[in-house]
């Protein structure tokens, strides 16, 4: 059954119209993401590396979790199933990080498209995370990491990280008040 999203207008509020993930996408419409960053107590944040077989940025380093906010659900529910699905990691403990929005034009196999989106981004506190633990849902994740800032910093320079810049630097602001 094809993932069914809620149709948002541009100032990110639900218009009453739903349609599929491809739809969203080939149309261009205003949908909305969930976003979970996850520091521990040592100042680090856990990264994962997207699948090889992700359609946008296949094999790019990016936060612990994220994804599209199905029809029906509000951001934080999207959060704490993602940080579950992705990773194993329950996340009761979410905080509202911040909200933004952008607007990117690519290629997907062959098709052009544009993807309107706004991210909902959460931050929760770990004390203790053991990467080799975590359960990873293959299909989305291929690697997991936990990154100084200095590291993290490199990343985003070097470009081996989605764009997420208004969240990157959020969470470096946070790194940095530890």
């Amino acid at each position: 059954m094809p993932e069914l999203i809620d149709v948002l207008d541009e100032n990110g509020v639900k218009t009453g119209r739903v349609v599929t993930r491809k739809e969203v996408h080939r149309e261009g419409l205003w949908h909305q993401i969930a976003v979970v960053v996850v520091l521990d107590d040592s100042g680090r944040i856990l990264l994962q590396q997207r699948s090889a077989n992700k359609e946008t940025n296949p094999g790019k380093w990016d936060i612990a979790a994220a994804g599209h906010v199905d029809a029906g659900e509000d951001s934080l529910s999207t959060a704490k199933r993602e940080a579950e699905e992705e990773l194993g990691i329950v996340a009761d403990d979410l905080q509202y990080l911040l909200s933004y929005c952008r607007e990117s034009h690519y290629e997907c196999n062959g098709e052009p498209l544009v993807d309107r989106q706004r991210f909902d981004c959460y931050v929760m506190r770990k004390t203790h995370i053991d990467v080799d633990t975590l359960q990873l849902q293959s299909s989305e994740v291929q690697s997991v990491k936990l990154c100084t800032i200095t590291e993290f910093r490199k990343m985003i320079e070097f470009g081996e990280m989605v764009n997420r810049m208004p969240l990157y630097e959020k969470v470096i602001e946070i790194m940095e008040q530890r």
